[in-house]
């Protein structure tokens, strides 16, 4: 019986499932958006919501110590400086005033190879880009 432990395997190695959940938020964080299985989705959605808080905590805290500290934690999680640095300069601002919730995942279909079901994973408030914007017109 699974009592108490918490996380999916899905179907991989302890090193690989850590691979797999740092490179999906690391792209979440980057695009706002993926495209991904919904049991992926659920296994990274919820990390990737206590990132957000944990930065928004970093922002929050008056001294400096407490922002390196919650930015070393981030880090060591994410890997990607870059990352990083969006997910306290864009991002933890954007959720200042938001008390949770910060992702979405909407059902896209079944995948036409194996018919698994695949969810697109967002961040919510996310401003959509111009380009894109223009095309739509």
């Amino acid at each position: 019986m699974r009592h108490c432990v918490a996380g999916k395997k899905l179907s991989r190695t302890t090193d690989q499932r850590k691979a797999l959940r740092r490179n999906l938020m690391n792209e979440l964080f980057r695009h706002e958006r993926i495209t991904t299985t919904r049991a992926k989705a659920e296994a990274v959605r919820g990390e990737a919501e206590k990132l957000i808080t944990m930065a928004k905590r970093g922002l929050a805290h008056p001294e400096p110590q407490r922002s390196v500290h919650a930015r070393r934690i981030v880090y060591s999680r994410l890997n990607n400086r870059e990352s990083v640095e969006k997910l306290f300069d864009v991002l933890a601002p954007r959720y200042q005033e938001r008390p949770g919730g910060y992702t979405r995942v909407f059902k896209v279909g079944y995948r036409n190879g194996d018919a698994a079901e695949m969810v697109v994973l967002e961040l919510v408030d996310r401003e959509e880009k111009e380009e894109k914007k223009d095309k739509k017109k």
